[in-house]
């Protein structure tokens, strides 16, 4: 038997000590770790390094380098996908042959299934939540030209993203990237997410012993209805008077608060000469989460990068109100002496967590607190309050102090 043939990055492990030359299935446990994972066409199995955990999945050679190198192509433009590691090739098999390919992924670390959302057949409160973070995650992909041609439940991960949840594709080896999706291609992905969807619930209702007419069969028509509401809001045309010009940098703002970049704008003349057709192109979905890394080289996702950015101006407000010169130096300041102290103290009580969702979940606390006293409450005797209540999550599906006299 010849030996295996790997492309690996650089910055990880080489993987010649994984016994390759049998089935990964068949691997000894004390090669492979027992993780949350969705339902796979292919194996699957988790492998642990010092460093980090990957994920190992075997198919055809052509499947293996095809995913990998589809997951890179959009791991350049940012998107929330599996991040690819490397592949391997078992020549000893003939490369059509499921298992003589393997893909090699970092492990989506505080992440879920979609099963694990599930509650009585449905998914309770986060029902609105996990519906939005699937709508997001096909629109960004799409925006980049991606056709996803398989796209399930199963083939997304999910994480806390502060009070929301955020999707992550994780298997894309029947991806098609394009320049650009016709409204055709799109449209067909959505038929396709829309069927997937509903066997999946199928599946989940037939397991807990419910009939089908209790499954919740519409969840992708759901997911589609709220994927057309947010690719009108990115890619219509807004026609502006031209006494309105404000209302230009009011688009560029709405699209930022939903978390997408505006790499540029066109204003177009209409023919009676009196108002201008904006046109905008849409970035990544990043806003926040460029925004954060540029002021504090802080890595979070786009709704935890929301929190902790008014978290920031919390500060600023305290510190630099007086002296806007100072700012630059007062996000150094919050980072060293407020962020990065709390974030390690969270870490100690709470190793296996995610820190930064557990800052997120810190920072709604203290809210909490200050609007049920009237007043700012400092963030140590938040923090404390916090902890000896065993560490409340965010949750944004729970009304806020207040809400129901609004």
């Amino acid at each position: 038997m010849s030996d295996p043939f790997l492309m690996v990055r650089a910055g990880h492990p080489d993987f010649l000590d994984l016994p390759w030359e049998v089935p990964i299935n068949s691997w000894p446990d004390d090669v492979t770790v027992d993780l949350p994972s969705g339902v796979h066409r292919h194996p699957v199995v988790f492998v642990p390094y010092r460093s980090d955990i990957y994920a190992v999945k075997e198919l055809t050679v052509a499947l293996a380098r095809h995913e990998f190198e589809v997951l890179r192509t959009l791991e350049n433009h940012g998107a929330r996908s599996a991040t690819p590691v490397g592949w391997v090739e078992r020549p000893w098999m003939p490369p059509r042959d499921e298992g003589a390919g393997v893909i090699i992924t970092r492990y989506v670390e505080f992440a879920f299934s979609y099963r694990e959302l599930i509650s009585s057949g449905g998914f309770g409160d986060r029902r609105s939540q996990m519906l939005d973070a699937f709508a997001v995650l096909l629109v960004e992909l799409h925006l980049l030209g991606c056709f996803w041609g398989d796209c399930s439940l199963s083939n997304v991960l999910y994480r806390y993203d502060a009070g929301a949840i955020e999707a992550v594709m994780i298997d894309a080896e029947t991806v098609e990237l394009h320049e650009q999706l016709t409204a055709g291609q799109r449209e067909h992905d959505l038929e396709i997410m829309i069927m997937n969807v509903a066997g999946g619930m199928a599946d989940i209702a037939a397991e807990a012993g419910l009939d089908l007419d209790d499954a919740d069969l519409s969840l992708g028509e759901d997911i589609a209805e709220r994927y057309a509401q947010l690719w009108d809001e990115l890619m219509h045309d807004e026609v502006i008077k031209s006494e309105e010009r404000f209302k230009i940098r009011d688009r560029v703002s709405r699209l930022n608060d939903l978390g997408f970049d505006v790499e540029d704008y066109r204003l177009v003349p209409v023919a009676d000469g009196n108002r201008i057709r904006m046109r905008v192109t849409i970035g990544g979905r990043s806003f926040h989460s460029n925004k954060l890394r540029e002021l504090t080289r802080i890595q979070a996702s786009e709704n935890q990068a929301r929190q902790i950015l008014s978290d920031l101006q919390y500060y600023e407000a305290h510190h630099a109100a007086d002296r806007p010169s100072l700012k630059a130096i007062a996000a150094i300041q919050w980072r060293v002496g407020v962020f990065e102290p709390l974030l390690e103290r969270i870490r100690r009580e709470s190793p296996s967590s995610d820190p930064i969702q557990g800052y997120c979940d810190f920072l709604h606390h203290r809210y909490l607190m200050s609007v049920t006293a009237g007043r700012d409450i400092g963030s140590e005797l938040a923090f404390e309050d916090w902890l000896s209540l065993g560490r409340p999550g965010y949750d944004a599906t729970q009304p806020r102090p207040g809400a129901a006299d609004a």
